[in-house]
């Protein structure tokens, strides 16, 4: 009687197809990842416009989390959030506002902190004949027939640019020809479309691309007006804390310390070497 053998065929699979089921296996583990992707709301001080698009553009490229950000007047922004507006965390131009949410018990303890100091300045168009080295003596002269700066209940660089003017006995001489925006970046709007002759601005936005190359300026003086101490908070009712703690310590880098000296800001040592 004769024995059948069965041999079973052994397949090897190819090298190729390995590869690729790897590669598959690691997509499915980085997907959770992305998915848990989050999106945090700054409220911001309108001298921070164009730096913060600067910055958040790098957090998201570097963490995968997003920043939405709504710029405006640091005063409005501190009743929004005293009403219960649901922004995660505040970028103020007055350090007073987030001592204000703080003492309310609206922050989260321990998040106060001084991120830069502003500076004003004096901006014209480029086509303007005013000569700039006079300083805040130039806003007298006759020719000039609207003066922009922001709203000084609100808006802190208003506040200082009026301090300034009255620190160098202008202030009542042209107080009739000042044109108020809501916040300084509508100041600057006022200056730059023609509605206003010159402008007292931030810093970080006369070195901001869309007015660097349009007009000149010249820095106020910094003992001319109460400092313009920067402060941020993160707001107690966020649900994003996780995430805003993280933009927290993402502007502490080196990297951005010098972006924000790059805007004009004065930031100190100390925060540099913070991480």
């Amino acid at each position: 009687m004769s024995t059948v053998r069965h041999f079973q065929k052994v397949t090897t699979v190819p090298l190729w197809f390995r590869v690729i089921a790897a590669l598959l296996v690691v997509l499915v583990i980085c997907m959770p990842g992305r998915a848990a992707a989050e999106e945090i709301t700054v409220a911001a001080a309108a001298d921070l416009t164009f730096a913060f698009k600067d910055v958040g553009a790098r957090f998201e490229k570097e963490t995968g989390n997003t920043v939405k950000f709504s710029f405006g007047s640091s005063g409005n922004f501190l009743s929004q959030i005293q009403n219960g507006a649901p922004f995660d965390m505040f970028f103020s131009a007055d350090i007073g506002y987030p001592q204000k949410l703080e003492a309310a018990g609206l922050i989260e303890p321990g998040t106060l902190y001084e991120y830069a100091t502003g500076k004003i300045v004096i901006w014209v168009p480029n086509a303007s004949t005013l000569d700039l080295k006079q300083g805040l003596a130039v806003v007298t002269d006759p020719h000039i027939n609207k003066i922009a700066i922001g709203n000084p209940e609100h808006a802190p660089y208003g506040r200082a640019a009026v301090a300034a003017m009255k620190h160098d006995h202008v202030y009542d001489k042209v107080s009739s020809k000042l044109v108020m925006g809501e916040n300084i970046a509508q100041a600057a709007q006022f200056v730059e479309s023609g509605n206003a002759d010159v402008g007292i601005l931030a810093l970080s936005l006369a070195l901001a691309p869309n007015l660097k190359a349009k007009g000149r300026y010249v820095v106020i003086p910094p003992a001319d007006y109460p400092p313009l101490e920067q402060a941020v908070v993160i707001v107690k009712s966020s649900e994003k804390k996780a995430t805003a703690k993280q933009f927290l310590a993402f502007i502490k880098t080196p990297a951005i310390v010098s972006l924000m000296r790059d805007y004009g800001f004065s930031v100190p040592d100390s925060t540099a070497s913070a991480n």
